[in-house]
């Protein structure tokens, strides 16, 4: 496996490679088993499977939780190594966002300001930014992104259309622990009392699942809020979506893709998921 810190030499390797796909996985590193599936499914799709390690400061509300976020750069370098990645680039913050270079501007509407955005304002605008960048860097015919962060693959999504990318985004499905915790970067962070309450976020959407549409969705939702409540997590939110549009569903008739979303803490490690309730036909 090849590491690069300049698009540049990323961009001369890909031209005399043999294959005639580039998959890209973007990754913020902390790398886990969640990241090596899409990287295993840029090479079973017989893609030039790169990726990315770059913690993006510009999707961070925080300065606090961008301090905090874990770097591992040499044990991720390895690993992606061992689930068969050809490249790997690792910019600077000057490389990714040079003075005077491309800058772009998104319209979200309510995607980005429901859910997540309603608690991480400028979260996406960031996430838009950076992944816009990467792709002019690395310039993938498939982008390859996990299925836990929902509403970022939506506001991806939009943002592929409205750049008429050629692009295509696959989402893979969350990669979780045996006891159904989804996989982050972030679970190292949790203490092992909290790691140990932290499976009940996955249990309150299996709950969704199994009750809707026979109960409406206010109702599930505080059902599972007080359930996270007593588990020692402090909820965000709970929402039952739909897919598409991310406004909220509460007849079960009114959409064919509802998906519910959840953000709780644990501790002080904030940690989101979701489970598709009814797929999209």
């Amino acid at each position: 496996m090849y590491v690069f810190q300049y698009a540049a030499d990323l961009s001369r390797y890909t031209s005399m490679a043999p294959h005639t796909s580039v998959g890209f996985v973007p990754t913020m590193g902390a790398l886990h088993a969640g990241h090596l599936a899409l990287i295993r499914r840029a090479v079973a799709a017989g893609d030039l499977a790169t990726a990315s390690i770059f913690v993006n400061p510009t999707q961070f509300n925080d300065p606090e939780d961008l301090r905090k976020y874990p770097r591992t750069p040499e044990a991720d370098v390895s690993i992606l190594a061992k689930a068969g990645c050809h490249a790997v680039l690792m910019p600077s913050v000057e490389e990714v966002y040079p003075a005077g270079g491309q800058s772009y501007e998104f319209s979200f509407g309510h995607l980005e300001t429901v859910m997540e955005g309603a608690f991480r304002p400028g979260h996406f605008k960031g996430v838009a930014q950076v992944v816009a960048r990467l792709l002019d860097m690395v310039r993938p015919q498939r982008l390859y992104m996990g299925q836990k962060d929902f509403q970022q693959t939506a506001i991806v999504a939009e943002m592929l259309r409205q750049l008429n990318s050629s692009t295509q985004l696959i989402v893979a499905e969350t990669v979780r622990e045996t006891d159904g915790l989804a996989m982050s970067s972030r679970n190292v962070r949790l203490s092992p009392e909290f790691r140990a309450a932290a499976p009940v976020i996955y249990q309150c959407l299996l709950d969704a699942k199994r009750l809707y549409p026979e109960m409406d969705a206010a109702a599930i939702t505080a059902r599972a809020m007080q359930k996270m409540e007593s588990a020692g997590l402090r909820p965000e939110y709970f929402e039952i979506v739909d897919g598409r549009t991310l406004l909220p569903v509460g007849n079960p008739r009114q959409a064919d893709f509802v998906v519910a979303c959840t953000a709780a803490w644990a501790g002080d490690v904030r940690l989101i998921d979701n489970v598709v309730l009814r797929a999209a036909g």
